[in-house]
């Protein structure tokens, strides 16, 4: 690579902080040699599937960044008109792969990230990856939907979306936080498809529009329609209800979980009652065996013996202990020291 093209790169990268190429009139032939594999769009400022392409094509230039031998780049066709006239543009926006020519070629692919990708490692024989963030809603695929959004130990929540769809774009973020507030609630599944790359899964459930959104319940593996509100709160409260779970927004859970109320009330007669301590802890006993999660009922039966040997300070110590630990364990364990901490809150 000449010192003068390194220069040219280097000051495109620095001007867009992008790992996509900026080329001109005044550079792109400085830049397209033939002696590099150059895949270029060719986009206007204005046109809206150039936007629905943008965050994909930057993750293109990422997953390039440290190959030589390949070069992503972008063309504002609109303002840089000569370029566009010169390369046959009629349209936006216009992918073409020059590969070790000046002379290009139409790319008529895919035009998702992984697509792009692909198809330029089968040109110039490299082995790049979409750096892809780390996700708590499950990517579905003809593979793996059936043992996931068929499972009957599952509730499984699915967006069929389309990666150009801009509704489906609007909504990423806030499915990524409801996929985050349910991380910890293993059978009870935030997930989606893309139903325009995989057709079959769409057509099977009769999706015509993007975003669709579909419940699979354990017990209706035929789905329903999912038409509640859009919002965070909206689906968190709808998979609270479904799921018997009680998340909140970041993956936390609720002042309410773990809470047996028939065990709330014997808590606070224990508190007030101390001559028939040894009654109630009898009596508390007996309810929390009949409890579906025994384990979590009978602390409260613990925290009873704990404050007859330890006094009724006890509830309270033992909670700002709780939360000073809570930062430093897993999330499993936070999951059940917060739930240790709703129900000491019912001996004050």
């Amino acid at each position: 690579m000449s010192q003068s093209l390194v220069l040219l790169l280097a000051l495109a990268a620095v001007a867009s902080a992008s790992n996509v190429v900026d080329l001109t009139t005044e550079n792109f032939d400085n830049v397209v040699t033939g002696d590099k594999y150059v895949f270029v769009e060719f986009y206007a400022p204005w046109c809206g599937h150039c936007k629905n392409l943008a965050p994909a094509y930057e993750q293109v230039g990422d997953a390039f960044s440290s190959e030589k031998d390949v070069i992503i780049a972008k063309v504002d066709a609109d303002s840089d008109r000569e370029l566009g006239t010169r390369f046959g543009v009629s349209g936006f926006p216009t992918l073409k792969f020059f590969e070790k020519s000046t002379d290009a070629s139409d790319y008529n692919g895919g035009r998702t990230a992984d697509d792009i990708v692909n198809f330029v490692n089968g040109k110039a024989g490299t082995r790049a990856r979409v750096k892809k963030e780390a996700s708590n809603v499950v990517d579905l695929d003809p593979s793996n939907y059936d043992a996931i959004a068929l499972n009957t130990d599952k509730d499984v929540l699915v967006e069929f979306y389309a990666p150009w769809c801009g509704h489906c774009k609007s909504l990423a973020p806030v499915y990524e936080k409801v996929g985050a507030a349910f991380k910890g609630e293993s059978n009870c599944v935030v997930a989606k498809v893309d139903a325009d790359a995989h057709r079959s899964l769409g057509e099977k459930y009769g999706v015509s529009g993007f975003p669709t959104l579909k419940f699979f319940p354990k017990n209706n593996k035929d789905g329903e329609d999912y038409n509640e509100g859009r919002s965070e709160e909206d689906f968190i409260s709808f998979l609270n209800k479904k799921c018997g779970a009680k998340r909140v927004s970041g993956g936390g859970l609720s002042p309410e979980a773990g809470l047996v109320e028939e065990l709330n009330e014997l808590a606070a007669r224990f508190m007030k009652e101390e001559d028939a301590r040894d009654d109630i802890i009898a009596e508390a006993t007996k309810v929390a065996d009949g409890q579906e999660d025994v384990k979590m009922a009978t602390y409260y039966v613990k925290i009873m013996e704990k404050v007859k040997s330890k006094g009724s300070e006890f509830p309270t110590t033992e909670s700002s202990r709780l939360e000073r630990m809570a930062g430093k364990v897993s999330d499993k364990k936070a999951d059940e020291f917060a739930v240790r901490r709703n129900i000491l809150s019912q001996f004050a």
